[in-house]
Parts: structure tokens; C-alpha cells; sequence
């Protein structure tokens, strides 16, 4: 084969370089946020492919920023030192030994191999808490349960549960800005001196919004939100997510995913996107093609 007929797989791959081309140009210099959780965060390879993804996206002068759930994996410990769990309304109650526990898991295992795996990558990764430099101020979560009989409302304490108050933008600024990319455990520190354990998609959400993110990625276990055919809805805005949750289309645990899109482009984000993050690659196909994928959330 000359120099002048090139292989056709190797003229493909130059022509989903030039295809990128307008979204790095677009994207040079901005800020994504990715919650990064789920089942693909416990398989090797696709922590690779996750790892991989985000160091291209520094390569190419975005700014990733990554936060870092890891529910399965507390209860999996939490498990192990025999330390009994209850929820509510899908939150974890969190007392004082479930907390240690938590932020063990979140701040120590999770958030160092996630850096391990973006240091083997080629990129430079540096793992922090909410506690870091005063980076996120919590405060308790309130909630309230309806009771199935008497349909009465009665305040429920989850312990040490919190959501972000205030996001000190300036820690993960600097950062960036030495060229390495924040990983984040959803942990912050209460006013009152506390610990608090936060849900990673509100603190993705919060954090999306402190800095003015040009994306938030919410990477999940399931393709997107789904109507009831189910059929992928690619474009939603609040008004929309609104009357999908009103006939019951939108359920479960793709509810509280949706406030926090809803919340991060009312709060400045210009859009926020659901993916599967069990596909390969699949942030690198939503942002430098046409095509894109999961459910892209605008104000």
C-alpha cells in the first residue's frame, strides 16, 4: 500500500478527528462537571475508559472536573463491620459510626483509585473532600415522610445527611489551573463542625453550578430518561421534566437525577446531560459528535 492510498479504517478514524474539531474549539477553556457512580465505577475496564476520557478531555483544554459517588460500595463495608443500615425515601440514615464509615469509603478507597486510574491514564489527578480547604459548607438535610395510613406529614432525621450550602469555587480553580483535574468525595463539613455525607449528584449539581460548568454529566445505569414507550428522550427543559413527572412518566431514582439538572441550569449551567455510563466512551460521543447521547436538560 503507497503513501497515496491509505488504509479506509485509518481514513475513518481522521474523520471523527475532523468532526470533533468544532466541539473542542467550542468547548476550549470550559468547565465539565461528571458524577461518576454506578455499576461501571466496580469494572476495571470501564474505569479505564473512564479514566481515559477524562484525560483527553484536559488534553484537548476543557476543564473536567470529577465527583465521585459510591453507595454500593459504603453499604459493602458497612456490611463487613457489621454496622446495621435503614433508609428513607432512599437515603440512608446516617448516625455517627455510618458516617466514619462513609467518608472512610468515599474519601480514602473510591476517590485515590479513581486518581490511580487518571494518573495511569497520563493525567495528573488530585483527590479532595468538601473538607479540603473549606472547599464545600454543608448543612443537615431535612425531610419529611407521609405516612401510608393516616396521610400524616412528620419530620424525619437522617442523621448526619447534608447538602451543599456554599462551594468556595477558588480551591478547585487552582487546581485546574496547575493543570490537574479535581477528584471530588461528596463530603462536606457543617457550620456546627459536623461531618456530613452528601448525595454525589446533588454535590455534582452544586459544584456544576459554583463554577459556571458549560456541562454537568450525570453517568448512571441507564440510558437516559426514557417516555413510556421507551423510547430515549433526548431534550428536555424544566416545564417538560415537569409534566413527565406529573403522568407518572418519570419515577424513582430518575427524579431526584432530574432536580439536580433542573437546579443546575436554573442555576447557571448551560445543560446538563444524563448518559449510561456502562457504555464505552459514551461522554466522548455525546460531546465531539452531532449525534450525541442520553437526555441533554436545558433551561
Amino acid at each position: 500500500m503507497s503513501r497515496h492510498d491509505p488504509d479506509k479504517s485509518l481514513l475513518a478514524k481522521a474523520e471523527v478527528l475532523t468532526e470533533a474539531l468544532p466541539y473542542m474549539q467550542r468547548y476550549a477553556g470550559q468547565i465539565f462537571v461528571v458524577k461518576y457512580g454506578g455499576h461501571a465505577m466496580g469494572d476495571p475496564e470501564a474505569a479505564r475508559d473512564f479514566a481515559e476520557d477524562v484525560v483527553l478531555l484536559k488534553a484537548v483544554g476543557i476543564n473536567p472536573v470529577v465527583v465521585h459517588g459510591g453507595g454500593p460500595q459504603i453499604g459493602a463495608m458497612l456490611k463487613k463491620l457489621g454496622v446495621e443500615s435503614s433508609f428513607v425515601d432512599g437515603l440512608r440514615v446516617t448516625d455517627a459510626e455510618t458516617a466514619k464509615v462513609a467518608e472512610m469509603v468515599l474519601s480514602g478507597a473510591i476517590n485515590k483509585e479513581i486518581v490511580g486510574w487518571i494518573g495511569e491514564a497520563g493525567g495528573k489527578a488530585l483527590g479532595i473532600s468538601g473538607k479540603d480547604g473549606g472547599f464545600v459548607v454543608a448543612e443537615k438535610v431535612t425531610r419529611t415522610t407521609r405516612d401510608p395510613d393516616s396521610a400524616i406529614e412528620r419530620a424525619v432525621d437522617l442523621g448526619f445527611v447534608g447538602e451543599p450550602k456554599a462551594v468556595d469555587r477558588s480551591v478547585l480553580d487552582t487546581i485546574s489551573n496547575a493543570g490537574m483535574i479535581p477528584v471530588i468525595a461528596p463530603i462536606g463539613v457543617g457550620a456546627d463542625g459536623h461531618t456530613y455525607n452528601i448525595n454525589a449528584d446533588t454535590m455534582a449539581g452544586a459544584v456544576a453550578a459554583a463554577l459556571g460548568a458549560a456541562r454537568l454529566f450525570l453517568l448512571t445505569d441507564v440510558a437516559g430518561v426514557l417516555d413510556k414507550g421507551g423510547e430515549l428522550l433526548t431534550d428536555l427543559d424544566p416545564a417538560r421534566i415537569a409534566a413527565l413527572r406529573a403522568d407518572g412518566t418519570v419515577t424513582g431514582g430518575m427524579i431526584p437525577k432530574l432536580e439536580t439538572c433542573v437546579k443546575a441550569v436554573e442555576g447557571g449551567v448551560d445543560a446538563a446531560v444524563i448518559l449510561d455510563g456502562r457504555v464505552p466512551h459514551v461522554m466522548l460521543v455525546e460531546i465531539f459528535t452531532a449525534r450525541g447521547a442520553g437526555t441533554l436538560v436545558r433551561a
